[in-house]
């Protein structure tokens, strides 16, 4: 028999929270893969600055996806954790081809625009439930992606 958790949220809000917190760590993983991937085969005049940026970038994000998952787990529900769980609710396209750096860092920014958009969307969620940590870890992640999207914005404006 399961164990009851009683930690002041109901049963339907930790639930809800929950399913917003797997959307937020499929948008996440699914970046952190596409972000290695570009690590990995960034080529170009900017090669050196990219790869190095991008590293900081992919181990942040493997941080960041630990960190939400365990999170899911205190609310008491599994994380999703397979490429076919995340595909289905990742808001994330994955990479196509091998694109140009430009085009490597156009995709991250959509790439963390996306992630921003969903852990706002979902904070809504935490909020009502009255999760303070969910509502924290959500805050963070939109600012992490915020700035990451203008830090990557000002490599390719005009």
């Amino acid at each position: 028999m399961k164990p009851a958790i009683n930690i002041g949220i109901s049963d339907q809000d930790r639930k809800a929270i929950a399913e917003g917190l797997s959307h937020l760590l499929a948008d996440s993983y699914t970046l952190y893969l596409k972000t290695h991937n570009f690590h990995w085969n960034v080529t170009g005049p900017m090669f050196n600055s990219l790869h190095l940026m991008f590293e900081t970038q992919y181990t942040e994000l493997w941080t960041a996806v630990d960190s939400i998952a365990e999170r899911i787990r205190s609310l008491g529900f599994k994380a999703p954790g397979s490429y076919r769980e995340f595909g289905k609710l990742t808001s994330i396209a994955e990479a196509e081809g091998h694109p140009s750096a430009t085009d490597m860092i156009k995709q991250l920014v959509d790439g963390h625009e996306a992630v921003t958009r969903t852990a706002r969307k979902f904070f809504e969620t935490a909020e009502k439930g009255n999760d303070e940590a969910s509502c924290d870890l959500f805050t963070q992640r939109i600012q992490l992606h915020e700035k990451t999207a203008w830090m990557l914005r000002s490599l390719i404006e005009e």
